[in-house]
């Protein structure tokens, strides 16, 4: 059976639950540390807690708390690779989201024009 794929002209008016989920992922992302670890995964790539806590310079109790909230949430998923966790981010349309909203603030700290 084929996907359905849905293009912004055929999501019509956002149900009262598409736009409570939109909302909740907006506040997920509004934290400036869980908005680093997404784009720390944005690229497929799987990585620990040390590594993520190494990249993004926070502390690894920090990153675990965030990395647990992302997985509560559903934006992450973890796989056990003998003791340690890998967190991979969830899915393409995540990765949009946050790739479209830095672009827009490049833009915006750039004074690039808006362009379509």
């Amino acid at each position: 059976m084929d996907a359905i794929v849905k293009s912004d002209e055929d999501l019509g008016s956002p149900s009262d639950s598409q736009v409570t989920v939109a909302v909740d992922t907006f506040r997920l992302l509004a934290d400036p540390t869980r908005l680093r670890l997404l784009w720390a995964l944005a690229d497929g790539a799987e990585l620990d807690v040390s590594t993520l806590a190494e990249m993004l310079g926070v502390p690894q109790p920090a990153t675990s708390q965030h990395l647990a909230r992302l997985r509560l949430s559903g934006a992450v998923d973890v796989r056990k690779d003998g003791r340690r966790s890998l967190y991979s981010i969830r899915g393409v349309h995540l990765r949009r989201v946050i790739s479209e909203a830095l672009f827009h603030a490049d833009h915006t700290v750039t004074g690039e024009p808006p362009h379509n």
